[in-house]
């Protein structure tokens, strides 16, 4: 059985609807058993955070978009992670992952640059949306991939919209994008 792990942080809940629709695309992959681990306001694991993220195959990094970047609790998260770093715990595992912002842009690129630095820092094999973009006139705002995004899952959330209305299509493309990083996860373990 492949494990894939979820690990993210969420300033408003935006980000963990994001989270728990990435894990049921994770968990709908036969096969692959799916965790959520989320950061807390203070940017800590919970207890057995990291002893998940080394069991796992494959970790899915989530963040909102702040400032052009990844929040200060992930920030944490991710200095934190120079204790397995140092030992190679998560080397050749799958990488991915996944933000969130209230505007189309709001440099959430910048922010999955940082993810995937942190995952290459780690010797992690990324993988990308493999979703093509919803990029035509007839196009709608609902439909799967219109943020247009194949480094990682993005999502845009206006930012006085509550969780309950975070667009479908973001949320089925973080489910589309779940499904095909476990399935890439159980290849690979093999």
């Amino acid at each position: 059985m492949a494990k894939v792990a979820i690990v993210y942080h969420s300033g408003y809940g935006h980000t963990k609807r994001m989270a728990e629709s990435v894990h049921e695309g994770v968990a709908s992959v036969a096969g692959v058993e799916a965790h959520l681990v989320a950061i807390d306001a203070e940017g800590n694991l919970p207890a057995d955070g990291f002893d998940t993220l080394k069991a796992a195959d494959g970790i899915i990094f989530g963040s909102p978009t702040y400032m052009g970047t990844v929040s200060w609790q992930f920030k944490k998260f991710a200095d934190a992670s120079s204790k397995p770093w140092y030992s190679q715990e998560w080397k050749d595992k799958v990488a991915a992952g996944f933000t969130n912002s209230a505007s189309m842009n709001g440099d959430k690129l910048s922010t999955l640059h940082y993810m995937f630095t942190l995952a290459m820092q780690h010797g992690m094999v990324w993988v990308g949306t493999g979703i093509m973009p919803s990029n035509k006139k007839s196009s709608t705002r609902n439909d799967i991939n219109y943020v247009a995004s194949f480094s990682g899952a993005m999502a845009a959330t206006p930012s006085d919209a509550s969780v309950d209305e975070m667009l479908p299509g973001d949320l089925e493309t973080a489910k589309a994008f779940g499904a095909r990083v476990a399935t890439f996860t159980k290849t690979l373990k093999g």
